[in-house]
């Protein structure tokens, strides 16, 4: 198939895949009739000042919404912020001291475990909504802006404000919203908390990850255990992402690995969860040059620490290039389906690059092609070999 013929099949593929099934249209109906059913209100004597912050997504998106809470926090520094996330990213968000609490909940449809049945997901909602009953909240955020679940919660457990975004499933179960428009996920956070707030910071958000020293220390002692030097920087790559339309191709990465160590005199070091053990060694199959794996010995402040020493961190769309930015790292990122335009990393253009296809259909924003032939979608492998070591040179140069 010529290049043309594939971008006109993708493009159609990606939007049959954006339209709306029967079964949600049907949902949408009924969730809007179930917006206006009575619940249970707290007291009017009682406002408790104290703010949920509703966000289930995993490392990345959680950590592009700290910017607003922080927002939150100087706008509003008596009220007290509690965050609600699922397991996977309570480490992600313990660590700030703008949240009081960090309540953790297994939100359907972002955890990996299958659903018991069709009603389980509303019988959670009504569980975890007494829960949040008890402790009593005067507002809600709902920072992803397609999470009905969420917001459906807030409205079972009578927060009397409820903030989101003005989408067709969300909307009816808020008291407060703004329009959702195709920019950086930070931008439209902050504009988010602004709703409330009435305040817009003139400067620009600013995205940070505390890293702690005893997580310095563990980084330090393995990497001396692999020969690295305390204090020595590092180069490291994240090759791992969720799905197989954003991996570039493993011999490219050993191929980047081999010439940065020598051109940056730096050594490499690979990093990922357990899962992507195998990955990570049909890399450093390939390379000439020794590496050091940390894949699935790091925790979150771990990382952070680790990518803090980085002269550049690369890899595919992921969060833990997120968390690179937020600590300070030098990134080149490699884009596929996914919008660069709502989530590259945040910060200056010249120290976070990102690198693209030229192909028409790209961003098809569809992050799970299935069993769909690979081929058909080389939008993360048109990313030349020159393009991403000419990044990693330009950026790693860049460094103090």
């Amino acid at each position: 198939m010529d290049r043309e013929a594939l971008v006109l099949r993708n493009q159609h593929m990606a939007s049959a895949f954006h339209a709306l099934p029967v079964k949600h249209q049907v949902r949408r109906l009924l969730l809007g009739m179930a917006a206006y059913a009575p619940v249970s209100l707290p007291h009017p004597s009682y406002q408790p000042d104290r703010i949920l912050l509703i966000r289930p997504d995993h490392l990345g998106d959680v950590l592009l919404t700290t910017p607003a809470i922080h927002a939150l926090r100087n706008a509003l520094p008596d009220t007290e912020l509690h965050a609600l996330v699922g397991p996977w990213s309570a480490d992600a968000i313990a660590g700030y001291p703008e949240i009081n609490q960090v309540l953790t909940l297994a939100f359907p449809g972002f955890s990996r475990n299958p659903k018991d049945s069709l009603h389980s997901p509303y019988a959670l909602a009504l569980r975890s909504a007494r829960h949040l009953r008890r402790i009593g909240y005067q507002a809600a955020f709902i920072f992803r802006p397609d999470h009905w679940w969420g917001a459906m919660l807030a409205r079972l457990a009578g927060i009397p404000e409820r903030i989101g975004y003005n989408l067709p499933d969300v909307a009816p179960f808020l008291t407060q919203t703004i329009p959702f428009k195709q920019q950086h996920a930070v931008t439209q956070n902050m504009q988010l908390v602004a709703r409330r707030t009435g305040q817009h910071p003139e400067q620009p958000a600013h995205l940070y990850f505390p890293v702690g020293p005893v997580d310095e220390g563990y980084v330090s002692g393995y990497l001396q255990e692999w020969g690295i030097r305390g204090g020595q920087p590092v180069i490291c790559i994240h090759p791992g992402s969720g799905t197989w339309v954003k991996r570039w191709q493993e011999e490219r990465w050993a191929r980047v690995a081999d010439t940065l160590t020598e051109q940056l005199d730096a050594p490499v070091v690979f990093t990922g969860g357990d899962h992507e053990m195998p990955l990570v060694r049909q890399i450093t199959g390939r390379m000439k040059h020794q590496a050091c794996i940390m894949v699935g010995d790091t925790r979150v402040g771990q990382l952070a620490a680790l990518f803090k020493r980085a002269r550049v961190v690369l890899g595919p769309d992921s969060g833990p290039l997120h968390l690179a930015a937020a600590v300070g790292a030098s990134t080149v990122t490699l884009f596929g389906p996914a919008d660069p335009v709502e989530f590259k990393p945040w910060g200056s253009p010249e120290k976070h690059i990102v690198l693209t296809s030229d192909i028409g259909c790209r961003p098809c924003r569809v992050l799970d092609w299935g069993d769909d032939d690979p081929e058909n979608h080389p939008c993360i492998h048109d990313i030349t070999l020159a393009s991403v070591l000419n990044a990693a040179r330009q950026v790693a140069s860049a460094q103090p």
